[in-house]
């Protein structure tokens, strides 16, 4: 199965100031990819999308090319990863290269790892849009998620009266950011939000760590120096 890697690396990060090559103990957040990219593809199919000059001096120095730099339209605020997903696929077509897969890895994702991504891998089929990494949530909409009514009045986010302990509520789950296994066809029908034959890959929430925020950046450093991924 050809499979093209895609990490998005746009300059500019607010939440975390030069987030993609910040140090991540001693190591620059965009390595954490790479490493996994490499461990489930061969370099020419690993694309690092960016507009900064920056970001490509730190994977050109990691020993990886990046194969075009991000135009300006494609790297505001405001700009969505399915167009650079859809830019970087429709770059490689143009040299000839075609894949059954596109593989989304996002730098914010550091303790996901190529084991994680080869067993989501098996799980695609041709005949699903897209499998997708994902963790229980911590709060589920059946039993304590709530929403402000027209009167001003929280109500259950879902009709749930039914249930009176958590355990009793169906398992939810939430995407984590770290894995999506794409079917390139659809993704070029539709954006990966419309999608509806999606596959789940669970993870455990230390691996499933997603990095927004400066809190979220301490308590990866908090994992890491007590060794617990």
């Amino acid at each position: 199965m050809e499979c093209l890697v895609i990490i998005p690396a746009r300059g500019g990060s607010k939440g975390i100031p030069h987030k993609n090559i910040k140090p991540l103990n001693g190591k620059p957040l965009i390595h954490y990819t790479i490493d996994v990219a490499r461990g489930v593809a061969k370099d020419e199919d690993i694309c690092v999308s960016t507009d900064d000059p920056d970001i490509i001096k730190c994977v050109d120095n990691y020993g990886l090319k990046v194969p075009f730099v991000r135009p300006a339209e494609l790297a505001t605020d405001t700009a969505g990863t399915y167009e650079v997903l859809l830019h970087a696929l429709d770059f490689y077509e143009k040299q000839g290269h075609h894949y059954d897969v596109v593989l989304l890895l996002q730098n914010t994702s550091p303790f996901r790892t190529a084991e994680h991504v080869k067993e989501a891998l098996e799980l695609y089929r041709k005949d699903i849009d897209m499998v997708v990494s994902v963790n229980k949530t911590k709060t589920n909409p059946y039993y304590n998620c709530f929403e402000e009514d027209q009167e001003g009045f929280l109500k259950k986010t879902l009709d749930s009266t039914s249930f009176v302990r958590r355990q009793d509520a169906p398992v939810t789950y939430e995407y984590n950011g770290a894995i999506y296994v794409i079917n390139p066809e659809q993704m070029k029908k539709m954006p990966l939000g419309k999608f509806t034959r999606r596959v789940k890959y669970v993870m455990d929430d230390l691996h499933s760590v997603d990095l927004d925020n400066m809190i979220d950046w301490k308590f990866a450093e908090f994992i890491q120096k007590e060794g617990l991924v």
